[in-house]
């Protein structure tokens, strides 16, 4: 399997480019999501809420790529992603990472053929591994960020919001592509551009 970029774009090639593989969330789920951080910004917690805009259920990030190794980056994405089929998938509940204790991130949860997911991520961590890229040292858990915390976060108030939120869930979705993402920090907040989509095909 090969990899196309976007075609019709030309941009300045920046030395590096910070990077990382993700699909894409469809715009019925960012709606329901956004509806659930509604909810969860009543609550009144000390948080930097996610645009829901900007939401990708991330596969592995990569940071910092030199610009004439994306070539061969997005090859290797293509050849781990090559026989995966399109997968069914769907956000539930509410969690928090690492623990409610220390909790830094508010995040929903991945529902579905989680499986094949993780299969998915350990094929193309494989083939980066080969390329010279860390693998990821834990567990993949598919998830979507809501929120990054800041400060002392009230326990009880976050395992309230667990509870209640359990048995949340969106729309079940199915995802037919692989993304490698190039983000941009801006001081109004990152701006992503789509450097190759690969299709599930198999």
């Amino acid at each position: 399997m090969g990899w196309k970029g976007p075609s019709g774009r030309k941009k300045s090639d920046p030395e590096t480019i910070r990077t990382f593989i993700a699909m894409q969330v469809p715009d019925s789920i960012k709606e329901q999501i956004s509806r659930l951080l509604r909810e969860l910004k009543r609550r009144d917690f000390p948080a930097k809420w996610t645009r829901p805009e900007n939401m990708h259920l991330t596969l592995k990030f990569i940071g910092d790529v030199r610009s004439r190794d994306m070539a061969p980056l997005c090859q290797a994405v293509a050849d781990g992603a090559a026989g995966f089929r399109p997968v069914s998938w769907n956000a539930r509940g509410v969690g928090v990472f690492p623990n409610v204790r220390n909790a830094r991130v508010l995040w929903t949860g991945i529902a579905g053929e989680t499986g094949q997911l993780a299969g998915l991520h350990q094929a193309i961590d494989e083939r980066l591994y080969h390329l010279g890229y860390e693998r990821d040292g834990r567990r993949f858990t598919g998830h979507l960020t809501l929120g990054r915390l800041k400060g002392r976060v009230n326990g009880h108030g976050l395992v309230d919001i667990m509870q209640e939120y359990a048995g949340w869930t969106s729309d079940a979705v199915k995802t037919d592509a692989v993304h490698v993402i190039q983000s941009d920090l801006t001081p109004s907040g990152p701006v992503y551009t789509d450097l190759a989509k690969i299709r599930l095909t198999g």
